[in-house]
């Protein structure tokens, strides 16, 4: 069995992980750049290291950083989270190398399913529909324009090595098709050092379905039934709910077969998830696969009972599934809203800065994996997602009113978030009523930025501000009267959920 698990992230992803490894009984190494050293991931952890400047690329993403600090902890397991070095097959492999284990799928999986060109040939041959396309990456652009035609229009220009909607292009017309391949291909090569790109044809009105997918190193793999993930902005998601309104019982045992399948073509191990884009015919193809744990995983958690980090760190130990397909079942509604730190009214600009102050909501079925305190500043060097807030009820109807009631409660002052943003989305009769695809958001910005009830935000934030006002001045009256005593005791923010560790700066 595992004894130590370095995480190598860095916010909420880490302190989850480490929360099932606390419940397993096992050490936790947190690593954290400059930007992090009063996160609440470093205070967490029973030990941290310090690996470079705020950049990532000077820390998060240096592998030979991250190896030392397993090295010098004495972590027999890496834990890798999302983003950063979670999809890194080269990561994988120096782990192997090391002696380190890796608690994701070998460098083979990554690599064959992190290449999308690849990906597609290797579902193809294990029958897994696709989305009609080009198998290989463009190289002649009058050669593409044929094929463009004869897919038929409209179609998508997308990276081979892609991800967070960059490197894609949408095509409407014949006359853009070349300018949208060469913008796609300066794209992709600055954001993934790869140009290569591919066309596919464009699916009208898609829904984006996704299946969990756990499989072990003794060849046996189940699915955890879908996400629906259609609640997107610039092709990147925010709120996800299952099951999906979209689902039958026939429709999800077929996918579910076919995300089995797919895992097995690259003898996956680990948690991943199959995506999917779906039809209103609920027609499906396969659109990608995500070698790693998912942003949200939780609503699978909430409706199924089984934690993934410990499916995680059972399966990297060499333990068999528990798990069988048959006894894996749905039970009740989900839905995750990610609470960013961002200005719905400019464009939905990062808004990193100082948390004033902040109360997170709680009551039967919410579920909030944060990161942040009051006083913690956000930093503008990393993704600026807060949180993710997560109600569970046993309908739909009910999840939905859960989060409502949720979003209200939770409060967050000093900078921009985008939570009355989310309310917007809980009342809006489309998402309501379960009918809409990923161009929900486009269609509905207006009503989705309309000011709440009639009012500001800024009406509720100054009430919110002032009230904090009065409480921290009688707070300093009452402190003046009744003077600190010491017991000789440190701060209980030095030992929060820390024994015996090191903390190296």
């Amino acid at each position: 069995m595992i004894k130590k698990i370095l995480v190598a992230n860095r916010g909420e992803i880490a302190i989850r992980v480490m929360r099932s490894c606390r419940e397993m009984g096992i050490a936790t190494v947190a690593v954290f750049s400059e930007a992090d050293r009063s996160s609440l991931h470093v205070r967490y952890a029973d030990e941290a290291y310090f690996i470079g400047p705020s950049p990532s690329n000077e820390s998060y993403l240096v592998i030979d950083r991250i190896i030392k600090a397993a090295k010098d902890s004495g972590a027999d397991a890496i834990h890798p989270g999302y983003g950063f070095l979670s999809e890194n097959a080269v990561f994988s492999d120096r782990c192997k190398k090391e002696g380190i284990i890796f608690i994701g799928p070998p460098a083979h999986a990554i690599s064959t399913m992190g290449d999308k060109i690849t990906a597609r040939e290797t579902m193809i041959a294990a029958g897994v529909p696709v989305v009609p396309g080009t198998k290989e990456a463009i190289s002649d652009e009058q050669e593409a324009a044929k094929t463009a035609a004869k897919i038929g229009l409209p179609v998508m220009i997308k990276a081979s090595a892609g991800g967070g909607g960059k490197g894609m292009r949408l095509v409407k017309e014949e006359k853009n098709l070349l300018d949208a391949i060469r913008g796609a291909r300066s794209e992709a090569l600055s954001a993934f050092g790869d140009d290569s790109v591919y066309i596919e044809k464009y699916i009208e009105s898609p829904h984006h379905i996704e299946f969990q997918i756990l499989a072990d190193k003794h060849g046996n793999a189940v699915h955890l039934c879908e996400r629906e993930c259609s609640v997107q902005r610039r092709h990147q998601k925010v709120i996800e709910e299952t099951p999906s309104p979209l689902m039958t019982p026939e429709l999800r045992e077929k996918m579910g077969q076919d995300a089995v399948a797919a895992a097995r073509a690259v003898n996956y191990e680990g948690a991943g998830t199959i995506e999917f884009l779906t039809d209103n015919d609920r027609n499906y193809y396969f659109l990608e696969m995500n070698t790693r744990l998912q942003v949200e995983h939780p609503i699978t958690e909430e409706v199924t009972g089984v934690d993934l980090v410990k499916q995680q760190i059972l399966i990297a130990s060499g333990e068999k599934l528990s798990l069988r397909q048959e006894g894996i079942v749905q039970s009740g509604h989900a839905i995750e809203c990610r609470i960013y730190a961002e200005d719905p009214d400019n464009q939905f600009m990062p808004s990193p800065g100082r948390i004033r102050y902040m109360t997170e909501p709680s009551g039967p079925g919410i579920r909030t994996d944060g990161y942040v305190y009051e006083g913690y500043e956000i930093p503008l060097y990393y993704d600026p997602m807060i949180s993710k807030l997560i109600a569970w009820a046993e309908t739909r109807r009910d999840a939905i009113e859960r989060m409502k009631r949720a979003l209200r409660e939770y409060k967050i002052g000093g900078l921009k978030t985008s939570i009355n943003f989310l309310e917007k989305v809980m009342n809006n009769k489309a998402f309501t009523e379960g009918k809409y695809d990923t161009h929900f958001i486009d269609e509905n910005i207006d009503s989705l930025m309309a000011a709440r009830d009639g009012q500001t935000n800024q009406d509720e934030d100054l009430a919110i501000i002032t009230a904090f006002m009065d409480y921290h001045e009688k707070l300093q009256k009452s402190q003046a009267l009744q003077p600190y005593q010491s017991n000789g005791g440190s701060s209980p923010w030095k030992h929060f959920g820390r024994k015996q560790g090191v903390m190296r700066m």
